[in-house]
């Protein structure tokens, strides 16, 4: 069998270092021939001197100095700023991961589409904020989009060929760290707080993103692009042992769920090598030691939640002045400017204050993200100042 040639658009990160441990269990089935990652040159350089890749990218043209150092006598390419992460997403492969964290994943996601390789989408800001513009690109140059959160490739998977015959879509939620919280503890919640995910070990954005649950959120939106499905018929359920990953509640009244350990390696995997499957990715669920609950989420802990939704029910750029205020928002938490309440309140305030703005190519998706990053920055301030 012929390796697989894959690309990691954001290999430092969470999702891209969990990828690169399941290329490592499958050497003679996955090849990694091109990685993308910001400003960790260090790390970057470890996994260049373990998969040998031919071509590497970063962030910043004054690092190439370093990393070319760092990478001592090991040879390939290496590029910088967007041209290099265009030409990671347009390398000589047949699967591109697209593991960035925010808006930075939506030009090489679609650039990676258009040139008609197939993407496993860890970015979901990527739908969020242009999915009709993905669409487009999967369509033109016939593509597959193989979703790698946990909650959308058990869709995925619980679907095959179903979604006519489908009444509604599960997402679950763990629920994050302040699942079982009093509404009045929050306004002492920290960021140390919302970094201390009880199930998941993710990144910084996305781990406060959990504890709001703005996740979810971003995460319906996501399913609609994804699926087609109106957004009347996807709901959110808080699950707190993370083991049903999704649901999907056929028109017969019958549920089809995935379940498997808290790993994301194992939709990782999946996504990788679609459409098989590989053993040894995960440990097996004990299913004698694993109780499972189900909750409606709490409005008064999650806002972000019905914000989330009221933007994908607004249409138009509001996803993208959400997408984009959130991620000012939690920048801000994160960096000790804004409280944790604050930050659905700063992302509320900016959809209400920019409206519903088209946006419909990617340089008016740029662009009005762009807006909505000024806008919340301006509340921001204002509440600082107070």
């Amino acid at each position: 069998m012929q390796a697989k040639k894959i690309s990691v658009l954001g290999s430092t990160g969470s999702i891209g270092s969990q990828a690169l441990d399941v290329a490592a269990a499958f050497p003679e089935r996955l090849e990694i021939v091109a990685l993308a990652a910001g400003h960790n040159l260090e790390k970057l350089a470890a996994q260049a001197k373990i998969y040998r890749p031919r071509l590497l990218a970063i962030a910043d043209p004054q690092d190439v100095p370093q990393l070319r150092a760092l990478l001592g006598e090991l040879h390939c390419e290496i590029m910088a700023g967007r041209e290099g992460l265009l030409a990671v997403a347009t390398s000589p492969v047949q699967l591109v991961l697209s593991a960035l964290v925010g808006i930075a994943g939506l030009e090489p996601t679609l650039a990676a589409l258009e040139a008609g390789k197939d993407v496993a989408l860890a970015n979901k800001e990527s739908l969020v904020a242009g999915g009709q513009l993905v669409l487009e690109a999967k369509k033109r140059a016939g593509g597959r989009l193989l979703p790698v959160d946990s909650e959308h490739s058990a869709l995925f998977q619980c679907l095959l060929g179903r979604e006519a015959q489908v009444e509604k879509l599960v997402l679950t939620a763990s629920g994050g760290p302040f699942r079982d919280a009093e509404p009045e503890a929050l306004a002492e919640i920290t960021a140390s707080d919302a970094l201390d995910h009880p199930n998941w070990q993710m990144g910084a954005k996305v781990s406060v993103d959990s504890a709001t649950m703005m996740n979810k959120g971003l995460e319906v939106i996501e399913a609609h692009w994804l699926f087609g499905i109106p957004y009347r018929q996807i709901e959110v359920v808080v699950h707190p042992q993370s083991i049903v990953h999704s649901l999907v509640r056929l028109v017969d009244g019958g549920i089809l769920a995935q379940m498997a350990v808290a790993d994301m390696r194992l939709p990782i995997a999946y996504a990788l090598s679609y459409p098989d499957r590989w053993p040894g990715v995960v440990r097996q669920l004990d299913l004698t030691q694993t109780p499972l609950t189900f909750q409606k989420p709490n409005p008064r802990l999650f806002p972000a939640l019905a914000v989330a939704r009221d933007a994908a029910l607004a249409g138009g750029g509001a996803p993208v002045v959400l997408n984009g205020a959130n991620e000012a928002a939690v920048a801000a938490f994160l960096a000790g400017k804004l409280s944790y309440l604050g930050i659905c309140s700063v992302v509320e305030e900016t959809i209400n204050r920019l409206a519903s703005p088209r946006a419909d190519s990617l340089d008016e998706v740029l662009a009005l993200d762009k807006q909505a990053r000024l806008t919340a920055a301006e509340f921001i301030a204002n509440r600082s100042e107070r």
